[in-house]
């Protein structure tokens, strides 16, 4: 198979800190792996594979690590098709970073605020991207994602609260709903999204699912600049899937401030929902990276 045409691309993604590919990925293979969701959840404890929505539904929202619980997602995170787009974004020398899946369930799908995926996981550059498969149709009724075209260009927003890293941008740092562009694509599709992309996606108000598979990536030397219990716990399963290992961090000039929370916790709904103010004992930090010579 000869590799795909990406200048497009990679002119779209530099410019607006997202692409989109339609149907990358063809029915037989979203089929394959909407039932593969369905052979996860087949359990007699859905919270032993996946993150619950609140209340008393007892639906899922997310499973954790779906390229560990299934070979069908592990397949498709390391598809040659998909990884052809991702080595025109950050080079051909790829580490697989982490996988979730977000199932955006009908009439309920939680709210995901603004935020940008670096400032989870700052790293000494911000070669990283994340290839978000949709499995559904996907429209603005029912939660397809919404970013700010450009804004991976202004650095990385305050994601903290009351002194605390809360994974969110409020107040009047959070984008207004005239900035909002909606990402509508069909099942199959990959929306590819810069580190730095302010992204967010409403609660599910139709009656479809909006299932999202999201593989993770980063170039070979971007290495993590944070251990803490959230940011360092991917990096067990880390792997090269294209090229070869770096011994060498390549380092971006400004300045991250770091992902340190209240407390632990699990996901980016239960950091962005919040929870009780017990302190862990973080305090605020910076860390600055000076231009590699």
């Amino acid at each position: 198979m000869s590799a795909p045409d990406t200048v497009a691309l990679v002119k779209e993604y530099r410019e607006n800190g997202f692409a989109v590919v339609e149907r990358l990925f063809d029915p037989s293979e979203v089929a394959e792996l909407n039932t593969a969701i369905t052979e996860i959840l087949n359990v007699g404890d859905i919270a032993s594979v996946a993150e619950v929505e609140p209340g008393d539904n007892g639906m899922a929202r997310r499973i954790w690590s779906p390229t560990k619980q299934h070979a069908a997602f592990e397949r498709a995170a390391a598809s040659p098709k998909l990884l052809d787009h991702v080595e025109a974004l950050i080079g051909h020398d790829i580490l697989f970073h982490y996988s979730k899946l977000h199932l955006k369930a009908p009439q309920v799908g939680s709210v995901v605020d603004w935020h940008q995926d670096f400032a989870y996981y700052p790293h000494t550059n911000t070669d990283l991207v994340t290839a978000l498969v949709y499995l559904d149709d996907t429209t603005t009724e029912n939660s397809a994602l919404q970013a700010v075209p450009g804004s991976h260009l202004r650095g990385l927003a305050d994601h903290y609260v009351d002194g605390f890293f809360r994974g969110k941008v409020v107040g009047a740092d959070a984008p207004g709903d005239e900035q909002a562009v909606p990402i509508e694509a069909p099942a199959g599709s990959v929306v590819f999204i810069h580190p730095l992309l302010l992204h967010y996606s409403s609660p599910n108000r139709s009656d479809r699912y909006r299932r999202a598979f999201l593989p993770a990536y980063r170039a070979a030397d971007a290495y993590p600049i944070h251990f803490g219990a959230h940011a360092g716990h991917n990096e067990a399963g880390v792997k090269l899937l294209r090229g070869n290992v770096s011994d060498t961090a390549r380092v971006e000039g400004g300045t991250w401030r770091l992902p340190l929370a209240e407390r632990p916790f699990g996901s980016l709904f239960q950091l962005q929902e919040g929870g009780d103010k017990s302190s862990t004992g973080a305090t605020t930090g910076y860390a600055t990276l000076e231009e590699a010579k």
